[in-house]
């Protein structure tokens, strides 16, 4: 990961010196705007990189050239098996996107209920029967 958060570093840094220069040289507002998000885009993913490489001990086995697959085996994670948590966040997430259409009540609505299906997406597997997994 030394390699990824290098790579989007200088890709923040470049975005930034030609949005810069652009900007100087009279860019319309959405160059200058579109330069700026990926220069931010660029900036997250070298963060995450270099969080994870951080949290992770350093030298990960994509890191070395004489490395082997069976270096980076291990357990994953944690994958649920099921849940219809995503077909709520859908729906609710269309009847916000319909609110901005019909009206703010319904936009309200949807928001709130948006928000009630992503709390309980994320929060699944915390309950306590869940605890063993």
């Amino acid at each position: 990961m030394r390699f990824g958060w290098q790579l989007f570093g200088f890709l923040f840094i470049f975005y930034v010196i030609v949005d810069v220069i652009y900007w100087l040289q009279g860019g319309e507002l959405v160059g200058v705007t579109a330069m700026a998000l990926s220069a931010g885009l660029a900036l997250i993913i070298a963060f995450y990189f270099w969080f994870t490489e951080r949290r992770l001990g350093g030298n990960l086995p994509e890191d070395r050239v004489d490395a082997e697959i069976a270096d980076g085996a291990g357990e994953i994670g944690f994958f649920p098996p099921y849940s219809w948590w995503p077909l709520a966040i859908g729906f609710c997430a269309t009847l916000t996107a319909l609110g901005l259409a019909v009206g703010w009540w319904l936009f309200l609505i949807g928001a709130g209920a948006l928000i009630l299906s992503v709390m309980g997406f994320v929060l699944e597997y915390e309950k306590p029967e869940y605890q063993g997994h």
